[in-house]
């Protein structure tokens, strides 16, 4: 097709026909968007979004009140902004079912960023595994200050009984960006897996994740 057509045609028809990769970042969000505000079409509307928020991952990691601050975005467009985040952190968690989870250790960590590495505070998440240390289910902790999550042994250890599960891999963000375990996040976590060993539930792991990275504690040796 002749370049000055597709000039013709708008961001949904070009990508109808030639596929979402031809078309740039703030024309897929004008898509999502649908409709502009005053003085700013979608896809304006949209490129706005983006240089707000430093790039289409800070636009992502918003939550609800950061964007409703914004000019020409309400309820509605903040849902679907809002939902595209939560169906991408779907879609990390339902590939990491059916297959055990050592297995699949860059899955883990892409739901991990995709969960908590946005978060402005500190979140802890727990996946709870079976004896095939396949995933039962990821359900958050503990969440805290924007240092300091607290996470109690006890309550990890009432959930994983709650879901019968024999092994746990932990997860907290650090929204600080620093991308290692600092020496109280070593000593709680052998606390947890002391408590967890007593009876018989395995702590596989301890990430921490930043809004770039993730760095897994048992790689480090620090369990």
């Amino acid at each position: 097709m002749a370049t000055s057509t597709l000039r013709r045609q708008g961001p949904r028809e070009r990508m109808l026909a030639h596929g979402p990769a031809c078309l740039s970042t703030p024309e897929l969000l004008g898509i999502v968007l649908r409709t502009g505000t005053r003085g700013r079409n979608a896809v304006e509307l949209g490129q706005m979004l983006l240089e707000h928020f430093n790039g289409l991952k800070g636009l992502l990691s918003a939550d609800a009140s950061a964007l409703r601050q914004l000019d020409g975005i309400g309820p509605a467009k903040c849902a679907e902004l809002l939902v595209i985040r939560e169906l991408q952190r779907r879609c990390a968690l339902e590939s990491l079912t059916g297959l055990p989870v050592l297995n699949q250790a860059d899955k883990v960590r892409d739901y991990c960023l995709a969960h908590i590495g946005h978060l402005p505070v500190e979140h802890c998440l727990a996946l709870f595994l079976d004896n095939q240390l396949r995933l039962i289910c990821a359900e958050e902790i503990s969440r805290g200050t924007v240092n300091q999550a607290s996470v109690y042994p006890r309550e990890i250890l009432r959930a994983a009984l709650r879901h019968h599960s024999c092994a746990i891999i932990l997860a907290h963000n650090h929204p600080s960006g620093a991308a290692y375990p600092s020496a109280s996040d070593i000593r709680l976590t052998r606390h947890i897996r002391q408590a967890l060993a007593l009876v018989d539930i395995r702590l596989l792991d301890h990430i921490i994740v930043t809004p770039s990275q993730t760095v897994s504690m048992a790689e480090r040796g620090d369990l």
